[in-house]
C-alpha cells in the first residue's frame, strides 16, 4: 500500500506566555489555512493526523485542516511535543495501518530534521533543494512510500511536494 506522510511545522506564534501556552498568531493562521487549500487542490485528504499538544500546534491543525476541509480527528501528542527526529518518527511508526495519509504537526528543529532524513534523495531535486533551504513557519513536505507505517526508516520515503511557509 502507498502512504502519504505531510510534516507540517506550525505556523507563526506569539511570543507570549509558557511556551507550551503560546497561540497561532493571525498570520500564523492564515498560512496554515492555506496550507491546507494547497494541500487539498493537491488531492491530499488526511486520514489521520498526529499533533503536537502545544497550542499552536493544535491551532495550525484545526486551520490546515479547515483550510482543506479533512474531518481526520488529530492525535494531540505531548510527547511529540519534547520529540527528536528519532522520537517522532517513532510515533509516526505506531499509526494504524488502516491510514494511508498521516499529517504531523510539530516544531523546529525536528520537523525539519525529520523531513531531511526521511528523504531518499529519488524525488525531484528542486523540491529537494527549496526544502533544504530552509523550514519556516507553516511549512510542509509531503512523502510517500509503500510498506507500513512501523517499517518507514530513515532515506525510506520519496519527497513528492515541499511548500515553504511563512518568512520573515
Amino acid at each position: 500500500m502507498e502512504r502519504t506522510l505531510v510534516v507540517v511545522r506550525h505556523g507563526r506564534a506569539s511570543q507570549e506566555g509558557a511556551d507550551f501556552d503560546r497561540d497561532l498568531e493571525p498570520e500564523g493562521a492564515r498560512a496554515a489555512l492555506a496550507a491546507g487549500r494547497w494541500l487539498a487542490a493537491e488531492g491530499y485528504v488526511a486520514d489521520a493526523a498526529l499533533v503536537s499538544a502545544a497550542r499552536r500546534a493544535a491551532r495550525t491543525w484545526a486551520s490546515l485542516s479547515e483550510g482543506a476541509a479533512w474531518s481526520a480527528e488529530p492525535l494531540l501528542d505531548r510527547a511529540l511535543y519534547h520529540a527528536d527526529a528519532e522520537s517522532a518518527l517513532d510515533l509516526v511508526r505506531e499509526t494504524d495501518e488502516h491510514s494511508s495519509c498521516l499529517v504531523v504537526v510539530g516544531h523546529n528543529p525536528t520537523v525539519a530534521t525529520m523531513a531531511q532524513l526521511l528523504d531518499d534523495g529519488e524525488g525531484d531535486v528542486a523540491t529537494g533543494l527549496a526544502m533544504a533551504g530552509g523550514y519556516p513557519p507553516a511549512s510542509l513536505a509531503v512523502f510517500t512510500f509503500t510498506g507500513p507505517w512501523r517499517e518507514l526508516s530513515w532515506a525510506g520515503a520519496r519527497l513528492v511536494a515541499f511548500r515553504e511557509g511563512e518568512r520573515g
